[in-house]
């Protein structure tokens, strides 16, 4: 390996871990800053430590049984997902509207973020391809002491610019587009996990009815099921009043989110097109003068 080709892996891999360290933390920044807004998690005290540490914070990972557990956990609740959806009707039209809203909604969404993956990785495929390219054309200018060494260094600069330039497009379009995609895609997917608990609750307070129907008419234990009743009730009420909320701002926050970075993508977009523009002009008026 030569020291150019060093010089230039080591700007690659710099340039790489710079795009990765600004996507992390424009991640957490995000996601940070909803906890510090949320009503309630806020106030948490785990969240509290976080942020007020000051020494390294030691985080254990799930061994084997919790991964198992999770994993039953998840078709335990897929099952029980189906079953309350072709069984439980939503006694509310609102949160009808939102559970077939969120799942086409989650559906598109989903979609479009492999789209935008493809897209980048493409973006990346071609910064790769100006490399090699930039590279052989160095190889033969050093190779040919003609006339031609000058053009050929000339163009592989141009190459190595544009590699630079394609280089920002992928990561913009990774840090704007894919990753708020991704974010929103797993944000629906906790949207209709909230609408499946609330549903639960609505089957379980049904449930708790209809065995307190039954206790009176055999006139055994009706304090017991009045007071599950109630609780149900209760919490039935607690977690409808809470979800309206959540999806009320799940929707204020959406838009304003899509609004901002669609916006910001759009102007670095042309930023880089201008870029890019302004590069080929450059170097077409660099080889003129040459052949001059």
């Amino acid at each position: 390996m030569t020291k150019e080709e060093f010089q230039k892996m080591k700007q690659e891999l710099e340039a790489e871990y710079l795009a990765t360290f600004k996507k992390t933390v424009a991640m957490h920044e995000i996601f940070l800053c909803r906890l510090a807004n949320h009503p309630i998690f806020r106030g948490d005290h785990n969240f509290r430590v976080f942020l007020e540490y000051d020494q390294d914070l030691c985080v254990r990972g799930k061994n084997k049984k919790e991964k198992l557990g999770g994993i039953f956990k998840s078709i335990s609740k897929s099952a029980d997902d189906l079953l309350l959806s072709s069984t439980q009707k939503d006694v509310d039209d609102f949160f009808e509207h939102e559970k077939v809203f969120l799942v086409e909604y989650h559906n598109h969404v989903k979609d479009a973020t492999g789209k935008a993956d493809r897209m980048t990785y493409a973006h990346k495929n071609v910064a790769d391809s100006y490399i090699k390219i930039s590279s052989c054309l160095l190889q033969l200018a050093t190779i040919d002491s003609s006339e031609l060494e000058k053009f050929c260094n000339k163009i592989s600069e141009t190459f190595e610019k544009a590699r630079k330039v394609e280089s920002r497009v992928a990561s913009d379009e990774d840090l704007k587009l894919s990753d708020t995609l991704r974010y929103y895609m797993r944000d629906s997917s906790a949207a209709k996990d909230l609408l499946y608990r609330r549903l639960r609750c609505l089957a379980n307070y049904e449930a708790a009815n209809k065995n307190l129907e039954k206790a009176r008419a055999k006139n055994k234990e009706v304090h017991a099921a009045e007071l599950l009743q109630q609780q149900a009730c209760e919490k039935f009420e607690q977690i409808s009043d809470k979800a309206k909320e959540e999806l009320m701002d799940f929707k204020t926050r959406r838009l304003a989110a899509f609004r901002k970075n669609l916006i910001d993508l759009a102007e670095l977009e042309l930023k880089h097109a201008k870029a890019q523009d302004q590069l080929l002009k450059n170097c077409l008026s660099s080889l003129e003068e040459e052949c001059q």
